[in-house]
């Protein structure tokens, strides 16, 4: 099975994007790597530890999507050169430097996982 490799994948995250909400986080992912579809998601994890996947969500013209319904039957699809931003509630976000991981099923690729290491600004 071919595997895409994390350094690969980080490519994704918009660089700079990551910040605290009301309702926890957001930030960016940008495909500029090539079509495909996710069959399911893995919980996102914010400095090693698991957001629930009902908390988690990304907007996809205008329809907010959670993680959790992701299937084989409804895909992930992340459009060539446009951004979409994922959210994640429940949580705070403080200022300072956070790791944030992000993995998903493709088929004929198994599980990608990456993470990205980013600073939210104070205030």
């Amino acid at each position: 099975m071919i595997t895409v490799p994390g350094f690969l994948l980080r490519r994704l995250y918009v660089k700079g994007s990551l910040r605290a909400t009301p309702e926890g986080l957001a930030f960016e992912i940008k495909n500029s790597l090539g079509s495909g579809y996710a069959r399911g998601m893995l919980p996102l994890t914010l400095d090693g530890d698991e957001i629930p996947m009902d908390d988690s969500h990304f907007t996809v013209e205008d329809r907010i999507v959670s993680f959790s319904e992701v299937t084989k039957d409804v895909p992930f699809s992340l459009a060539m050169n446009r951004a979409t931003t994922i959210t994640a509630s429940g949580i705070t976000l403080t200022p300072g430097t956070h790791k944030v991981g992000m993995a998903f099923d493709v088929q004929g690729l198994g599980t990608l996982r990456f993470d990205f290491t980013d600073v939210v600004p104070d205030g």
